[in-house]
């Protein structure tokens, strides 16, 4: 199976994405690192430090979620570059954080419903807030959550414990004008939507997952796990040379096995690893192998700098929507301790690429 994914509007969005890179707003902070404001790429003050810490976005393209206090009380609200203010109140708020701008787009949240919608960067509203949930914009696509109910963990006294679950309802795919693709979207979180293609029929791509549009036509998307396990066993396993793992390695690889992490360079890697990560990975072949593959977001925390930059959003939240990191685990149960090993790939432009190992002694 070739890489390389067809997507849909893919010359709108480049272009769409490129112009917005030229007007990037960066933010910055006051002289006692209290208030949040945004400079150009020049270092022009655009807007003065005046919002509060509980706005996340390190850069601002169109739209922003921030926090203000004025006369001493607390406001919050959605922001463009000319300073218009909307959406008063309504932030989206999503594991205490505030919604970040995708693609020219933010969710928000109207409370008196507690349903949530979509607006543009014109601050405009293109979905309306009548989903019990909704995710946010990701190739034009939108995954929403309807006639769902809220399940509280603490089902006595819920109204201490704010945390719950959707139970029920329907999953359905929209576009940005607010049009049903596909009513039955079940499952979706592991697509990839970027990798959209329409067929009459379903495809026969052991990798893809089809759905019955709307329209009457099959819509099709990769599936990141089987993606993931088609290029292990086809791409990775076949002829594990040094070559062939050096051209899947990050230029640099995180190694954790001695209880600390070490960083090694893609050469060094090779050199001093090559027969120990073949021996281990290889065996998943084996049919009493004991392993299971899970996906993530990149960990900020370990991966920084401009060769990282582009797998996070204006917030700084992993974009594993398109780049997730693949985990295999291989389990030991017969072994003291149960120990396990831990290979993490992620997913780029030019395919998976290992970026950390982790390999108990055993």
């Amino acid at each position: 199976m070739r890489f390389g994914i067809i997507m849909l509007l893919v010359a709108f969005f480049n272009k769409d994405l490129s112009a917005q890179k030229k007007d990037t707003w960066f933010s910055f902070y006051n002289t006692d690192s209290s208030l949040i404001g945004y400079k150009d790429k020049q270092g022009k003050v655009k807007i003065e430090a005046r919002f509060s810490g509980f706005t996340t976005a390190a850069k601002f393209d169109d739209i922003l979620s921030v926090v203000e206090e004025i006369n001493g009380s607390w406001l919050s609200y959605y922001l463009l570059k000319s300073e218009r203010k909307f959406g008063t109140d309504s932030l989206y708020i999503r594991d205490n954080m505030p919604d970040c701008e995708n693609e020219g787009f933010i969710r928000f949240k109207d409370l008196k419903t507690d349903k949530a919608g979509i607006f543009n960067k014109q601050g405009e509203v293109v979905i309306p807030a009548e989903y019990n949930d909704i995710q946010p914009v990701r190739n034009g696509l939108i995954v929403a959550l309807k006639n769902a109910q809220k399940e509280y963990w603490d089902k006595e006294e819920h109204s201490g414990c704010n945390h719950f679950s959707w139970k029920g309802g329907e999953i359905i795919l929209l576009d940005t004008l607010n049009n049903i693709l596909i009513n039955d979207f079940t499952e979706p979180y592991t697509l990839n939507l970027f990798s959209i293609q329409k067929s009459n029929q379903i495809n026969a791509d052991s990798t893809r997952r089809s759905f019955l549009s709307s329209t009457g036509e099959y819509l099709s998307f990769i599936d990141f796990e089987k993606e993931f396990r088609y290029w292990l066993s086809n791409e990775l396993f076949k002829n594990f040379t040094q070559d062939k793992l050096s051209d899947y390695l990050m230029d640099t690889v995180i190694d954790g096995s001695g209880g600390e992490w070490l960083y090694y360079s893609k050469a060094a890697m090779v050199t001093k690893k090559f027969d120990q990560l073949k021996k281990t990975l290889l065996q998943i072949n084996e049919p009493e192998s004991e392993y299971f593959i899970t996906s993530d977001g990149l960990n900020p925390f370990l991966y920084e700098g401009a060769a990282y930059d582009k797998y996070f959003n204006n917030c700084g939240e992993s974009k594993d929507w398109i780049y997730p990191v693949m985990q295999v685990v291989i389990s030991y149960p017969t072994k003291k301790n149960l120990p396990q090993d831990h290979f993490e790939f992620l997913r780029t432009d030019k395919g998976y690429k290992l970026i950390s190992v982790s390999i108990r002694n055993h």
